[in-house]
């Protein structure tokens, strides 16, 4: 076999990335805040982003589940484009309905929970399976029952969001990302409204999902997180993603001037 043939078939069959962003580009307004994202995540990584405020590293997250539409470029989820169809080179905006129906299989954690006051926890976990999965009452609650064990809540089933702490509101938001059975996992700076003493319980729970497989990308200002349990960290300052690679090497041996500044800042 030549070395072609060779590299060809080596290509052939590497294993599709789960989310791939190809020359990304997002606006608003005048202001550029994407310039020209290149990133592959693999299937069962975790990728951490960090950067300072401003970066572009929440907008490109939001890009991922088509959140926020792109300018230019192409994001990819699981082999398809995000939130667009391709008609010839062009690519034309899906219906929102379209664009709903791709987001079921991409979990996301915002900064602030969402959790609707009005419900209680476990009706919380089973609102979006009995709607859009269409799933059993009784199908959707077991399954919401062993999410919410794993992430230490079952006795609170039957509880308000009032009624718990802003670190166990969290946990219910992220058990009621993976009632649905997604792919893939975004978490937004999911710390960041929490209060420090509360910060542990969470991210207890992510380093439990990364270990399932599950993959993840987080945008977080917790550099232990990242440096324990994430597979890369991409350092992004002013729309570009500036050095990426193992997080013992971005984190613990930065090499770019960039990079160095800005983890001197925050370690």
């Amino acid at each position: 076999m030549s070395a072609t043939t060779m590299e060809t078939a080596v290509t052939a069959t590497a294993p599709e990335p789960m989310i791939k962003a190809d020359a990304v580009r997002k606006s608003y307004g005048q202001l550029e805040v994407l310039k020209g994202i290149d990133l592959q995540v693999a299937r069962g990584e975790v990728v951490c982003l960090i950067g300072p405020s401003g970066s572009g590293k929440s907008t490109l997250l939001r890009c991922m589940n088509h959140l926020e539409s792109i300018e230019g470029g192409r994001m990819w989820v699981d082999g398809k484009v995000m939130g667009y169809d391709i008609k010839g080179s062009k690519l034309h905006e899906q219906p929102h309905a379209k664009v709903c129906r791709s987001r079921t299989e991409i979990g996301m954690v915002f900064q602030h929970f969402n959790l609707f006051p009005h419900m209680t926890v476990l009706e919380n976990l089973i609102e979006a399976p009995r709607l859009v999965l269409k799933e059993s009452r009784a199908a959707a609650s077991n399954r919401a029952m062993v999410l919410l064990d794993s992430v230490g809540l079952a006795d609170k089933a039957k509880a308000y969001p009032r009624q718990l702490s802003g670190g166990q509101q969290q946990r219910v938001a992220i058990a009621r990302a993976l009632c649905m059975k997604p792919k893939v996992m975004l978490f937004d700076e999911p710390t960041s409204a929490l209060d420090p003493e509360l910060v542990g319980e969470v991210l207890k729970v992510m380093k439990d999902l990364a270990a399932t497989g599950m993959t993840m990308v987080v945008v977080t200002h917790e550099m232990n997180f990242a440096r324990d349990v994430a597979d890369r960290v991409v350092f992004m300052d002013n729309g570009h993603v500036v050095e990426s690679g193992p997080a013992k090497d971005v984190i613990g041996n930065p090499q770019h001037e960039r990079t160095r500044a800005f983890l001197a800042s925050v370690l």
